[in-house]
C-alpha cells in the first residue's frame, strides 16, 4: 500500500499551507500595546482658556523622541515648545505656545510601547469653542502600510526559521541520531537557520520605518538604523544575531564531527556536550523574544520571561520536531529509514513539550487578559480563542499518529517476522500491541513489480553496454542501474507497510495545523493584550480612532449606570462610526459588572448640542442580540462637542440616565 498523496500534490499543498500562513501573518496591522489611558485636556471637551501644555498617559513607559507628540491649531500649525517630558511615572508632557487662539486643537501622537510595538493616535480639544479644522491625518500610520505588512512577514518566517532550527536539532539529538547524516535533514535545520538570520537582518533594517515615518525609504537610513541600535529591540535583535553565530557553530559540529564519529564513549560525550551547548544556545535565542515583548512589560516580567523561553522551546521541541519528523518519514533515503524507535521517542518528547505548553499557556493566558470577559470581549481574548482551539485539534490529530507510532514496526524486524508464504497478524505481548505485518499479498505485488523492474534494468544496461566500448564500462552502468533499483525496492517495501503510510498522513496533517497555529501566534504577539485594553477602557470611557480620511474617527463612550433596583447594576458602551457630521452607524452595548451581556426592558439614546442649544436629538435603537442594540441612520447635523445621554430602564420602575461629552464632527 503506498501513500495516496503524491510528492507533487503533497508539495503544492505544504506550499499552499505556508503562503497562507504567512499571508495570515501578516494580514492585520500592528495594534498598540500601550493604550493612551488619560490627558489633559481631555478628549473632546472644551476649556475657557488655552493650557500651558498637553500631557499625555499611557499603560505603560513608552519611548518619545522630539517629534513624538504634535499639537496642530485649527490651521494645521504645530504648536509645540520643546521635545515631551516624563513628568512622573507614565505621563508624557509637551508645552505649547502662549496665546494660543480660539478653536480646535488636534493632538497626535506616535510613540513606541515598552513590549516593542508602536503605538499612534490622535484627539481634539477645543479652547473657547469647536471650530472648524484644515488637520487631515494627523494620526501617523504607525505600524501599518506596506512596511508594517513586511515587518509581520520578517516576525513570522523568524519564528518558524527558530522552530525548525531548534526543533530539528532536538529530533537529531534526542530522537534519531543517525539522522545527523540524512541530507534532507540537514537541509532543513540548516534551512532554519539561514531564515532566522535572514529574517532577524530584515527586521532590524525595517525597524526604523516600523515605528516612525512607514516609510520605504527609511528603510536604509543609516541614522535611523543608530537610534534603533540604541532601543531594547534594537539590543534583543543584535544578540539574536551573535547567538545564531554560535548556532552556526552547533550545526556543523553536528553535521560533520558528530555525524561521522563511531558510536562509542566519546560519541556519548560529544552528545552530552551538543545537547548541554545546544540548549543554552536555544534558551538564548528564545530570549531575545521575551527580553524585549510581551513578557518584558506588564504583571511580573521577572516571572513571565523564564515562562515565555520555555513556552518557545516547547513549541520548538513539538512542531520543529515534527517538521523534521515529517522531513524524515518522506525525504530519508530507502537505505536509512527513521527507525520505530525514533518516533517512539519523538511522541514522548512531543507529550512532554505539550505538558509545558499547556502549564506556560495558562499562565501568560491569565498574565494577558487577566479576565473571563476578555475572552470575547478583546481582539486578544479572540484570537487566543483560535490558538486554543487549533491546539486542540493538534493535539487530536497527535492522538491519531501515537496510534500509529504504537502499531509502528522497523521494516527489518518485520521482514523476519513475517514468515514466507503466510500472512503475518498483529500480535500482543505482555499486554501490549505488538508488530503488524506487510501481508503476504501486498509483498508478493512488490516482489512482482521490483522482479519486473530488475529484468528491464538488466536488459536496459546489457543493450546500453553492447553500444558502449570496453568491459569496465558496461559492468559499471549495470551496477549503477543495479543499485538504483535496489534503492527503489526498498523504498517500495517501505512505503507498503500501511502503518508508516498511515503515520506520513497523519504528521503531514499535523505539520499543516502547525503552520496556521505558527501564523496565529504570530499575529498574536502584535496584538493589544486583552488585560490593557480592557483597563484602558475603563480608565478613559472614550476612545477615538482615526478613519482613512483623518477628519474624524469611531468614537466609543463607556459608562456605568445604578437604577437603584434589583440587577441595577451595569455598563452602557456605545460605538459611533464615522462620528462626523452625516449619517453615522450606531451600536449600544449593555453589560452586567462581570462583563456578560445584559438585557434590559429599555434602551434610549439622545445627542445634545449645548453650545448650539440643538437637542436632544432622540434616537430608539432597534434589539439585535443579547445586551447588543443598533441603529444605523443616527444624523449629526453639525460638528461640536455633543453630549450623548443613555436612559437605562432595569424595571418597570427603575430608570436612570447616565451622559457623556464627545467631539462629533
Amino acid at each position: 500500500m503506498t501513500p495516496t498523496i503524491t510528492p507533487r500534490l503533497r508539495t503544492w499543498v505544504l506550499l499552499l499551507l505556508a503562503v497562507t500562513g504567512a499571508l495570515l501573518a501578516g494580514a492585520a496591522p500592528a495594534s498598540a500595546h500601550a493604550a493612551l489611558t488619560g490627558s489633559d485636556p481631555a478628549q473632546g471637551v472644551v476649556v475657557a482658556t488655552a493650557p500651558q501644555r498637553v500631557s499625555l498617559t499611557f499603560s505603560e513607559q513608552v519611548a518619545m523622541n522630539a517629534s513624538s507628540v504634535r499639537v496642530l491649531d485649527p490651521r494645521g500649525r504645530d504648536v509645540v515648545t520643546g521635545a515631551p517630558d516624563n513628568v512622573g511615572g507614565t505621563t508624557y508632557a509637551v508645552g505649547l505656545r502662549s496665546g494660543l487662539a480660539k478653536g480646535t486643537y488636534t493632538v497626535a501622537y506616535q510613540v513606541v510601547s515598552a513590549d516593542s510595538h508602536p503605538v499612534a493616535g490622535a484627539y481634539t480639544f477645543s479652547v473657547g469653542a469647536p471650530s472648524k479644522t484644515v488637520v487631515s491625518g494627523a494620526a501617523p500610520d504607525a505600524g501599518g502600510g506596506v512596511i508594517g505588512v513586511l515587518y509581520a512577514f520578517g516576525r513570522y518566517v523568524s519564528y518558524a526559521g527558530f522552530t525548525v532550527l531548534a526543533g530539528g536539532a532536538a529530533f537529531v539529538l534526542v530522537c534519531w541520531r543517525r539522522g545527523a547524516g540524512v541530507r534532507p535533514v540537514q537541509r532543513l535545520v540548516v534551512g532554519g537557520w539561514v531564515a532566522l538570520t535572514a529574517a532577524t537582518l530584515w527586521l532590524l533594517l525595517l525597524r526604523g520605518s516600523y515605528t516612525t515615518s512607514g516609510s520605504a525609504a527609511d528603510v536604509f537610513d543609516l541614522n535611523l538604523l543608530g537610534q534603533v541600535l540604541q532601543t531594547k529591540t534594537g539590543a534583543a535583535l543584535v544578540s539574536r544575531l551573535l547567538l545564531l553565530a554560535a548556532a552556526a557553530l552547533f550545526v556543523a559540529v553536528l553535521f560533520g564531527t558528530y555525524q561521522r564519529r563511531e558510536e562509542g564513549e566519546e560519541k556519548r560525550d560529544l552528545t552530552f556536550g551538543l545537547a548541554v551547548g545546544g540548549f543554552v544556545v536555544a534558551a538564548g535565542l528564545a530570549a531575545s523574544w521575551a527580553m524585549a515583548e510581551h513578557a518584558s512589560t506588564g504583571l511580573q516580567p521577572g516571572i513571565a520571561m523564564p515562562v515565555d523561553v520555555l513556552h518557545l522551546l516547547a513549541v520548538a521541541a513539538w512542531l520543529g520536531g515534527l517538521t523534521t519528523l515529517l522531513t524524515a518519514l518522506y525525504r530519508a533515503p530507502a537505505e536509512t529509514p527513521v527507525e520505530a524507535a525514533a518516533v517512539r521517542r519523538f511522541s514522548r518528547l512531543a507529550f512532554g513539550a505539550v505538558l509545558v505548553l499547556v502549564a506556560t499557556g495558562t499562565y501568560q493566558s491569565w498574565r494577558q487578559l487577566g479576565s473571563w470577559s476578555a475572552f470575547t470581549d478583546t481582539t486578544y481574548g479572540e484570537l487566543l480563542l483560535v490558538k486554543i482551539a487549533l491546539v486542540a485539534v493538534l493535539v487530536g490529530i497527535a492522538w491519531f499518529s501515537r496510534r500509529w507510532v504504537a502499531r509502528l514496526t522497523d521494516p527489518a524486524t518485520d521482514a523476519a517476522d513475517t514468515v514466507s508464504g503466510e500472512t503475518a497478524v498483529p500480535a500482543r505481548r505482555s499486554g501490549r500491541p505488538g508488530k503488524t505485518a506487510v501481508t503476504t499479498a501486498g509483498k508478493a505485488a512488490v516482489s512482482k513489480r521490483t522482479e519486473q523492474t530488475e529484468q528491464t534494468a538488466e536488459k536496459e544496461a546489457a543493450d546500453t553496454g553492447t553500444a558502449a566500448t570496453g568491459g569496465g564500462e558496461r559492468a559499471a552502468q549495470l551496477a549503477r542501474q543495479r543499485a538504483a533499483v535496489a534503492a527503489a525496492r526498498q523504498r517500495r517495501e517501505r512505503d507498503a507497510d500501511p502503518v508508516r503510510s498511515g503515520l506520513r498522513r497523519s504528521v503531514l496533517t499535523e505539520a499543516g495545523v502547525a503552520v496556521v497555529l505558527l501564523a496565529v501566534t504570530t499575529w498574536l504577539t502584535q496584538t493589544e493584550p486583552g488585560r490593557t485594553e480592557q483597563e484602558a477602557r475603563a480608565a478613559t470611557g472614550t476612545s477615538v480612532t482615526a478613519p482613512a480620511d483623518g477628519v474624524s474617527g469611531a468614537v466609543t463612550l463607556d459608562m456605568r449606570f445604578d437604577t437603584g433596583g434589583k440587577d441595577g447594576k451595569g455598563l452602557v458602551r456605545i460605538d459611533l462610526d464615522p462620528a462626523r457630521v452625516g449619517t453615522n452607524e450606531m451600536h449600544v452595548y449593555v453589560q452586567r459588572p462581570d462583563g456578560r451581556p445584559y438585557d434590559v426592558p429599555e434602551v434610549k439614546v439622545a445627542f445634545t448640542l449645548a453650545a448650539k442649544k440643538i437637542g436632544p436629538l432622540p434616537v430608539t435603537p432597534e434589539h439585535i442580540v443579547t445586551g447588543h442594540w443598533s441603529a444605523d441612520k443616527v444624523q449629526i447635523p453639525i460638528a461640536g462637542d455633543w453630549q450623548v445621554a443613555v436612559s437605562i430602564r432595569t424595571s418597570d420602575i427603575d430608570q436612570t440616565t447616565v451622559s457623556k461629552n464627545a467631539q462629533i464632527g
